[in-house]
């Protein structure tokens, strides 16, 4: 077994059963004009961890294993859309509007795209999800048990809403987590902090955390 210098503890791994899962990595997330600053939120924060995501997953491709990438999306005519889901909030535009980069969070429109910088090669997972969590109504289970992943590093965003939410529902699935800690963002920095916190708390409850760097480190020595 090889290990990540992590914590709570050392996250002992085997680099065959490993797996990358990048999380809603978007346009409307990370771009002026797109859905999370249509919510008054400070999208910098998120273009801010790009090149650290970058370098993740370009560890993960050199090492041979598996990438999956997530995006929260919806189906053009919303069935997939719960109306509490829509109305939640008071932003100034709404999922399935029209914005400044197509339909909100709408699947194949240009805003719900990946970032040109982390987009997927071909032959990489890509999972769309309508929920925060990347289990619930997608292929994501049948995927992993094809590769035969039973440890997933995640990165991605928000830390405190889609990743986290991912994190526990793989956690509950048997799965072994660990969170590249300066891979992942909010856009609020006390969340990403008390998520972090309880992602590791009582002994790795949800998972482990580790820095982008501590987790290359122990690939490149596994």
């Amino acid at each position: 077994m090889a290990e990540i210098d992590a914590q709570p503890f050392a996250f002992a791994f085997k680099p065959v059963t490993m797996a990358l899962v990048v999380i809603d990595m978007q346009r409307d997330f990370a771009e002026p004009g797109g859905f999370g600053a249509s919510l008054g939120n400070d999208v910098s924060r998120i273009t801010a961890i790009v090149p650290t995501v970058k370098r993740l997953i370009e560890g993960f491709r050199a090492a041979g294993l598996p990438v999956i990438h997530t995006m929260e999306c919806h189906r053009a005519d919303l069935s997939d859309l719960p109306p509490a889901k829509r109305d939640r909030g008071n932003p100034s535009i709404r999922i399935g509007d029209v914005g400044p980069m197509g339909r909100v969070l709408i699947v194949g429109e240009p805003g719900t795209a990946i970032l040109d910088e982390l987009a997927p090669l071909p032959g990489e997972i890509i999972i769309e999800k309508p929920g925060k969590g990347a289990f619930y109504a997608t292929r994501l289970s049948e995927e992993l048990k094809h590769l035969g992943a039973q440890q997933l590093v995640f990165a991605g965003v928000t830390t405190e809403v889609c990743v986290q939410t991912t994190m526990r529902e793989a956690n509950d699935r048997g799965y072994e987590c660990l969170l590249a800690e300066d891979a992942t963002e909010s856009y609020f920095p006390e969340f990403k902090a008390a998520a972090i916190a309880m992602i590791r708390a009582q002994g790795a409850i949800v998972g482990w955390t580790a820095t982008t760097d501590q987790v290359l480190q122990g690939l490149a020595n596994g």
